[in-house]
């Protein structure tokens, strides 16, 4: 398994390095933005791999919900943390895209609003994992993960069915990309898609590792206090009577 990690690890550094050059060299200029749109490259593969793992996080939610498994709860806690990261990622990215193009930072449209919204929600989440512990916790937990990935496709179709500041779809209803644009576009989807999988991963592992050792600790506390609390047998030194 380790090896897999590091190898994964690799071509996700290769994927990365070769779309970060798609992105910024070989890729053309935009006649119209500039530059700037080449924020594109990362604005976009930011907010597909948040999606994904906010879904990994409501399946792993639902998961934990039927079955009980710490693992599958381990699995929605590292997925949701990851995926808040990538999530601010496109909050960050899109005003500085938006500024140079729009001539403001941020305007209270569907898809930027309710993707603030997604945000919001999903660092409740975390909130909640990290000051909140009871034997609940976990159950309350998946709970808003399932009522929080209900906003996932209302970000995603918010500029198909309402009408937005933000720029409609390039793909799909008559929009296209340059050859050169599309495929520096889907070379940084991959290769996002992949840092997000191996971030996960990493911290999957950690909060397995976390768990076993917090289960470790609380066994030898019982084991000990077992022992505490059997009464000591007095010596009998004068013999029996």
């Amino acid at each position: 398994m380790k090896r897999l990690f590091t190898l994964f690890s690799i071509l996700t550094a290769i994927l990365l390095v070769y779309g970060l050059y798609q992105a910024l060299v070989a890729a053309p200029t935009e006649r119209t933005m500039g530059d700037v749109q080449r924020i594109f490259y990362y604005h976009v593969p930011s907010a597909w791999t948040a999606f994904c793992l906010f879904l990994t996080n409501l399946v792993a939610s639902i998961v934990y919900l039927v079955t009980k498994r710490m693992k599958a709860d381990a699995l929605a806690v590292a997925s949701a943390e990851v995926g808040v990261v990538f999530c601010t990622i496109v909050l960050v990215t899109g005003p500085i895209w938006a500024r140079p193009v729009w001539g403001i930072w941020w305007t209270w449209d569907v898809r930027l609003t309710t993707t603030l919204v997604l945000w919001l929600i999903y660092v409740s989440y975390l909130v909640l994992r990290r000051f909140s512990d009871t034997a609940q916790t976990p159950i309350l937990a998946a709970v808003l993960a399932i009522f929080g990935a209900l906003d996932v496709p209302l970000v995603y179709f918010s500029i198909w069915f309402f009408r937005t500041q933000h720029p409609q779809p390039v793909m799909g209803r008559g929009g296209s990309l340059d050859p050169r644009m599309l495929h520096a576009f889907l070379i940084n989807l991959l290769a996002f898609s992949c840092f997000g999988a191996m971030v996960c991963w990493s911290r999957y592992r950690l909060e397995i590792l976390h768990r076993e050792v917090e289960e470790a600790h609380a066994m030898e506390s019982l084991a000990g206090g077992d022992v505490a609390a059997k009464p000591s047998l007095p010596l009998n030194r004068g013999g029996a009577q």
